[in-house]
């Protein structure tokens, strides 16, 4: 059983047998207003949430560890990712209350309220006699003494942070108003060795940094990652058979599989939102233009027939758009064009240069590296109004989009010869930046969509 099932959405959690679970009635609507956090505001006011260890009917032994290790585990996921997101002040270790099993779905509302927690959130652990773990978990307004949400999941010992994320998008979803992140993984290439001779490897790991894999062993220099929508493929430049081109990684069977052939070059491919389609640039007669192939491989289209180098192509979240990087006007700037090629329009018009574009998964936001006085990580509109900058480092690029269109993940290179690169995360707000946790220096992140697998 690979699969993370969820056993309930809406109310059919029960501290008892999940076959013996009960449907809750819809609670009844507030008298007052519900908790909800400031989204625009950021961390300027963070709300309080207490989330304490998750109680085990009984201490059971698993490969992942025993069912109380794993609930004070499955509880400090939840706390990073939702203070990670800059909206939550999850309340310290020392403040947080034991909370025995049967008290998982009957909170003591008297004691929570005098932490200063807003809400709460609680659940439990369960080790069931098939090589699965129940993890339930339940959202309360420590004010009002209500139950706001809940939700429970099966799921093999291995895959225990999954129902953590899932856990944590769900309080998340419901308490901001905004989409989920939390289950989500991301591409990247790690990077070892000096500075001017580095080994770089694919690699995929979750949106926190954890359960990390190697996918290449480095033998040869890949770059510029994408994770398919369907989250079974990753498309990159690679130059394993010497050449510079693009490759496509099936995530199942390990197998990589030459898409674009007799070219000397094509670099930075992306895929189409539904999967027909990757994008790509090719440098063909001392001119590079954008180009897309259908992602199971075939004869490639070109889009693009300006004079100059067009590439960083990237597909709006319907697909009927591309923004791109051109150097036409004799310097890098961003253009938006229809999918297949036709109605190209420049958007991009401050002091400096632009790369790297990538669409907002929810479409209303370019995403942008800006080159002048450093490199910085941007924003604005599809129309190139209200441009914003989010970032302030000395080498900032390659901005990724969480699925949720709030968060970017990017890539920070720092000064001299002996200088490294991380993945870090900025919110829309600018404010909350941080650095993620890799095993080794990181660059060129894809940030996929919420799992469904």
């Amino acid at each position: 059983m690979r699969n993370l099932l969820s056993i309930a959405v809406i109310g059919l959690l029960a501290v008892g047998s999940p076959a013996a679970a009960q449907v809750a009635s819809p609670p009844t609507a507030p008298q007052t207003e519900e908790p909800i956090v400031d989204v625009i505001g950021g961390i300027s006011a963070p709300m309080g949430i207490a989330i304490p260890p998750m109680p085990t009917s009984d201490v059971v032994s698993t490969p992942a560890g025993p069912t109380d290790q794993l609930g004070r585990q499955l509880a400090d996921v939840i706390t990073g990712d939702l203070k990670n997101s800059g909206l939550f002040k999850p309340l310290p270790a020392g403040q947080l209350l034991n909370v025995p099993f049967a008290e998982a779905t009957s909170p003591n509302y008297g004691s929570w309220s005098a932490t200063g927690a807003t809400a709460l959130v609680q659940g439990y652990v369960r080790a069931n006699g098939n090589g699965t773990l129940t993890v339930g978990c339940y959202l309360y307004d420590t004010a009002q003494q209500r139950e706001l949400s809940r939700q429970g999941y099966i799921v093999p010992f291995g895959e225990w942070r999954r129902a953590a994320h899932k856990c944590a998008d769900m309080v998340y979803t419901r308490l901001t108003g905004e989409g989920p992140y939390f289950d989500s993984r991301v591409v990247y290439v790690s990077e070892t060795g000096p500075k001017g001779k580095r080994i770089k490897r694919l690699a995929l790991m979750d949106q926190d940094g954890f359960n990390g894999r190697f996918l290449t062993n480095g033998q040869t220099i890949v770059l510029t990652p994408t994770l398919s929508r369907d989250q079974r493929r990753i498309a990159y430049l690679s130059y394993l058979d010497k050449k510079p081109t693009i490759y496509v990684y099936d995530i199942a069977s390990g197998r990589q599989t030459k898409l674009v052939t007799d070219v000397s070059l094509a670099f930075a491919p992306r895929f189409s939102p539904n999967g027909q389609w990757i994008l790509f640039s090719m440098a063909q007669g001392g001119n590079t233009d954008l180009y897309r192939i259908p992602s199971g491989g075939g004869q490639w289209q070109r889009l693009t027939t300006s004079p100059g180098i067009d590439t960083g192509g990237s597909y709006s979240p319907d697909g009927n758009r591309i923004v791109f990087e051109s150097d036409r006007s004799g310097a890098q700037q961003l253009y938006v064009m229809n999918a297949d090629g036709s109605n190209q329009q420049r958007i991009s018009f401050g002091n400096g240069r632009y790369a790297t574009p990538a669409w907002s998964p929810r479409g209303d936001l370019i995403a942008f590296t800006k080159m002048g006085g450093g490199f910085h990580v941007g924003i604005m509109s599809p129309s190139g109004g209200g441009e914003k900058m989010l970032t302030d480092g000395w080498q900032d690029e390659a901005p990724s989009w969480a699925p949720n269109g709030r968060v970017i993940m990017f890539f920070r290179s720092t000064e001299g010869g002996s200088g490294v690169a991380d993945l870090w995360s900025v919110d829309l707000t600018g404010v909350n930046e941080r650095r993620l946790p890799t095993p080794f220096d990181g660059s060129d992140p894809s940030w996929g969509p919420i799992r469904t697998d």
